[in-house]
């Protein structure tokens, strides 16, 4: 991009953001975009894509006006200038599909525009980023101010800082900036703490474990003085006013522990804050929110003025907890696996509760059934296993399959009586299960046997592996009929 220092007016908001911020002219690229369409260009990304030169033209008609100091920190420049002159550094390499990807959003009538792209600082470190960016209003037939907040995604960084906000533009980029941020009176609430002070209360914490509706009474006092846009379908709120009015709603349930850890913080005086957070959309759903919360420079003597930024990492949170998920469950059968089942023998060798059970299970001809009938049958009939051990293992035990058709139980502080009944509910589980699948009939070996002394975990597992291997022994000397019946049902 060509780059070149504005004239504008001094913005504190926009200089002292801890959000990389750019304020750029692209009313050359406006023109650019009707010349192109006046020379009959209709499918942009084709005609950008068709000659890397035409992606080169746009970006040498964007002007860069002005960058905040946070931009100049994150990419290790010492001043505008360095920046500037220096940008072939910044965007390169990974950036090219990015960069389409906003022109064509712009080019088909957005005023908004975001991408994830691939960004260097100029001393080479790679910086993956989420670019948002919006044409500011009275601006739109012109494209002459854009403002472009790129966040650093490389690592969560302290991403808001104290900010001297001048208030007549502050409102602009305040309204319309591409994150949730939440302007916030907690003067009334600084007044409740400074009075607990002056009661001579030192130890917060303690005093809100015994007083928790002191917390409910702050968060009661909290006066929402603005949000802007984006929070608005953030929140699925259909006005500012909407949303206002239903808070209880936003803030409720799982908030209050959040909100109680806020306030002790604060009570230490630790007026830039940032944590994870719940929040409810007005549609009822869940939002994990990153909270970022600071007290305006000026106003730490009663807290008049607080602004909160509010990033929804609802996705990035469902992501975790599906890997978690994965990392201890078996998909298929919805078992814990066997990293779980490791686990959990390490634990019990460690921190034995004696006596420990163990119930090792084998399904039986799953290979048979997987040559014969399909490996979607075999699927169906682990799936059918694992249906049965869930209805017949309480919490807090946890069945877990530890093979291709193995699986295992282990019962810490069950002895011999309790693990035979529970081998008997599996088996008339298995018979039940049976009266109501069509197919080839669930058999399971079982093979179960008792610890109770320290340090023969293992040898009992050994036995109950054995014990398993010989009920599977009598499975196949006594059911070879059955063995004939499925053979030739599959072959018909």
């Amino acid at each position: 991009m060509g780059a070149t220092p504005a004239s504008t007016d001094t913005l504190d908001l926009f200089e002292a953001s801890p959000t990389s911020m750019w304020l750029e002219d692209y009313s050359d690229l406006r023109k650019l975009f009707d010349t192109w369409r006046q020379a009959g260009v209709t499918d942009l990304r084709a005609h950008l894509e068709a000659d890397p030169r035409h992606i080169a033209q746009c970006s040498e008609n964007i002007r860069v006006l002005r960058v905040n100091q946070r931009t100049l920190d994150l990419y290790g420049a010492a001043s505008f200038e360095e920046l500037s002159s220096r940008m072939q550094e910044v965007l390169r390499d990974d950036t090219f599909e990015a960069h389409v990807s906003e022109m064509v959003q712009l080019w088909e009538g957005s005023t908004q525009f975001e991408s994830k792209s691939v960004n260097y600082a100029l001393n080479g470190k790679r910086l993956d980023i989420l670019l948002k960016g919006v044409i500011l209003p009275d601006h739109q037939a012109s494209w002459d101010r854009v403002l472009v907040v790129v966040e650093d995604v490389t690592e969560l960084e302290d991403t808001r800082r104290r900010a001297n906000i001048s208030e007549q533009y502050a409102h602009s980029l305040f309204a319309y900036a591409p994150v949730s941020l939440w302007v916030e009176d907690f003067s009334a609430i600084k007044a409740l703490l400074d009075e607990l002070r002056e009661q001579g209360i030192t130890d917060f914490r303690t005093f809100t474990d015994v007083h928790p509706e002191f917390v409910e009474r702050c968060m009661a006092e909290i006066r929402v003085l603005n949000v802007n846009h984006y929070t608005l379908g953030m929140f699925k709120a259909s006005s500012e006013a909407e949303l206002l009015s239903r808070l209880p709603e936003v803030f409720r349930d799982e908030m209050f522990p959040h909100f109680r850890e806020q306030l002790i913080d604060l009570w230490d005086n630790r007026l830039f804050q940032q944590r994870e957070v719940l929040n409810y959309a007005l549609d009822g759903n869940v939002v994990n929110i990153h909270l970022q919360f600071s007290v305006f420079t000026g106003h730490e003597d009663n807290w008049d003025l607080v602004l909160l930024a509010l990033t929804d990492i609802t996705a990035r949170k469902k992501a975790e907890a599906y890997l978690e998920y994965l990392g201890k469950h078996d998909v298929l059968t919805k078992l814990k696996n066997r990293s779980f089942y490791v686990d959990e023998l390490n634990r019990l060798e460690r921190k034995a509760r004696l006596p420990i059970s163990a119930v090792i299970i084998d399904l039986n001809r799953l290979k048979e059934i997987n040559d014969s009938l399909g490996h979607a049958i075999g699927d169906n009939m682990l799936q059918r296993t694992g249906e049965i051990l869930l209805q017949a293992v309480d919490k807090p035990f946890q069945p877990a399959r530890i093979g291709g058709d193995e699986f295992a139980i282990l019962l810490p502080g069950v002895d011999e009586t309790g693990c035979e009944t529970l081998v008997e509910n599996i088996r008339e589980l298995i018979d039940l299960n049976n009266q109501f699948y069509n197919g080839p009939p669930l058999h399971l070996s079982i093979g179960s046997a008792t610890c109770h002394a320290a340090g023969r975990l293992e040898e009992t597992l050994r036995e109950a592996d054995l014990r398993m291997y010989k009920d599977k022994r009598r499975y196949y000397e006594q059911s070879p009929a059955d063995r004939r019946k499925w053979n030739n049902e599959a072959s018909e």
